[in-house]
């Protein structure tokens, strides 16, 4: 599983933050269809629902694409395309468009999984993926749900920023094979016992 930017047909000079933009009274309901559909994928998981974080900056023509700065160059807007790969026959088995950020694209791998099993009654053993797709719950989701070995490095949200203790203020004490927090007390472990197993 990987994804590529492909870059949005937009230019930086016609986009604002978005809390700048004056609020506007249209009914969507007048619109022509293919702006209603446009509109409902803006509230889509793969794009506008797909992050709760504001963006810096929003297109005025193209408010789906994300601005996004890779390639060690300047920030542009832009899609991901997630392809999911069968590396046994190097065939893409197939392509999902997201914006460009992590929740976007962790729930086109899903859509996907999903679609191609469902269509070509595909399920991969494993996946292997980088760390865009390392959210916590989707390793979680393919393990457990799916049933799939992921290859994923965890996309690191231990830091905390609610004022609790983050991941790296806890220490490991390897004598005694436990976790000390950072007010010097073991942590202790505890147990349930689940009606179901899974």
């Amino acid at each position: 599983m990987d994804a590529s930017l492909i870059s949005a047909d937009v230019q930086k000079q016609n986009s604002s933050n978005p809390e700048c933009w004056e609020a506007r009274v249209a009914d969507a309901n007048d619109a022509p269809r293919a702006v209603r559909d446009y509109l409902d994928t803006l509230d889509d998981e793969a794009f506008g629902a797909a992050a709760t974080t504001k963006p810096k900056f929003t297109a005025h023509a193209n408010p789906a694409s994300q601005w996004a700065a890779a390639r060690k160059g300047p920030a542009f807007f832009a899609y991901s395309t997630n392809n999911l790969i069968d590396t046994d026959h190097s065939i893409i088995v197939d392509v999902d468009a997201s914006r460009s950020n992590r929740t976007a694209e962790a729930g086109a791998m899903r859509k996907m999984i999903d679609r191609t099993e469902e269509i070509f009654g595909l399920k991969p053993n494993w996946i292997a993926a980088d760390t865009a797709y390392g959210l916590s719950g989707n390793p979680v989701w393919l393990a457990l749900k799916r049933k799939i070995l992921p290859f994923i490095p965890v996309f690191d949200e231990g830091e905390r920023t609610d004022g609790t203790y983050s991941g790296p203020d806890f220490t490991w004490d390897y004598e005694n094979d436990r976790h000390i927090c950072p007010g010097g007390k073991e942590i202790k472990h505890t147990r349930r016992t689940y009606s179901d197993p899974a």
